[in-house]
């Protein structure tokens, strides 16, 4: 396919701008996507905000965005999974398929990897993209390309949920009701955990949780979270806890509320990289600790849920914009994070 095409950049920090590249062409085992809608990460708003996420610094023009569905408009000569027309959720980070985090299937930690918009690669605020056949995932025709693109944050709660051992009779509590909270709640509840509640001091974020599924919400800045959760669970505490806020006093709450034997998965990540924790609580009560980076084999999962009406990722979205507004979409998903919960930005 020959043409240029419209692409957003990140041309400073703060700074949106639009400029034209030539549309990519896909190579044998590739497909090219016409993107059509694309979710804002919190990565994004951060790259956006401050230029850099530990090593990881932006340098301008740099396109941001990994979060897409699109539909395939042309394929590589050797790609026969997927034909012109087939509409896709794009996995966003190739791998180096040799190493031996990929030989044994735990491909999200490949040293290796390239990710979309994880500098120094691009991301997917753009028309088209070229991707490889095999991470980009046919959706069936009950599931809009907009859910396609909100495949990816799902795909991170699935992998919590899972590496929690989530299962049906646990009582689970997620702390922080952002967009990975409310995926984590919405995978446990797919998985067949009936009670979850959400925990978080944004009133708005609250609401979209019950809104989604959650049991019961707790505002942590108008009740006391540990005592709140205790009640709630007659004085037993919750199965499973998924940290998703990334902050100190709900790290160090999860464990005060734990159950003994229970399991936390952390997932959120701390601004200052570092949190002191009551371990001695944590060693008493035999906790297991877990974290994850990313997700593997989760796509397909997640794409099922949807399609079976398990996770209803269309009423995830709090705000959408058009690609020419992309400057206010960024600028308003920066400085209404109480009120907007998941923006996205349709392409085309």
């Amino acid at each position: 396919m020959e043409g240029k095409m419209k692409v957003g950049i990140m041309t400073g920090i703060g700074q949106m701008d639009f400029t034209t590249r030539p549309i990519p062409r896909p190579a044998e085992q590739e497909v090219l996507v016409k993107v059509e809608y694309v979710g804002v990460c919190g990565s994004d708003l951060h790259y956006y905000e401050h230029g850099a996420i530990g090593n990881f610094i932006v340098h301008p023009p740099f396109v941001l965005g990994h979060e897409a569905g699109g539909t395939v408009v042309e394929v590589g000569s050797a790609v026969s999974t997927l034909a012109p027309g087939d509409r896709v959720a794009l996995e966003p980070g190739k791998t180096c398929g040799h190493c031996e985090f990929c030989k044994s299937g735990r491909y999200n930690l490949c040293p290796e990897v390239a990710f979309f918009a994880t500098p120094p690669v691009d991301g997917v605020f753009q028309e088209y993209v070229a991707h490889p056949a095999d991470l980009c995932f046919k959706l069936p025709e009950q599931v809009s390309t907009m859910e396609g693109a909100l495949i990816e944050p799902l795909a991170v709660g699935f992998h919590a949920a899972n590496q929690g051992g989530a299962h049906i009779g646990q009582t689970c509590v997620v702390m922080g009701s952002g967009c990975i909270g409310l995926v984590s709640m919405m995978a446990l509840k797919a998985m067949g955990v009936t009670r979850v509640y959400v925990v978080d001091i944004m009133e708005k974020r609250l609401n979209k949780a019950l809104e989604l599924g959650a049991t019961a919400v707790i505002n942590s800045a108008e009740t006391p979270a540990v005592e709140t959760i205790m009640a709630l669970t007659d004085g037993r505490g919750p199965d499973l806890i998924i940290e998703t806020a990334g902050t100190e006093i709900t790290t160090r709450q999860a464990i005060e509320v734990a159950k003994k034997g229970a399991t936390i998965v952390l997932v959120g990540y701390s601004k200052s990289g570092e949190l002191t924790l009551p371990i001695s609580m944590a060693l008493d009560k035999e906790l297991t600790i877990k974290t994850i980076f990313r997700y593997r084999h989760i796509y397909p999962m997640a794409i099922d849920a949807v399609a079976a009406g398990l996770v209803n990722l269309k009423a995830l979205p709090t705000h959408f914009f058009k690609f020419e507004d992309i400057q206010t979409a960024m600028d308003r998903s920066v400085k209404e994070k109480a009120d907007i919960v998941k923006s996205v930005i349709q392409i085309g």
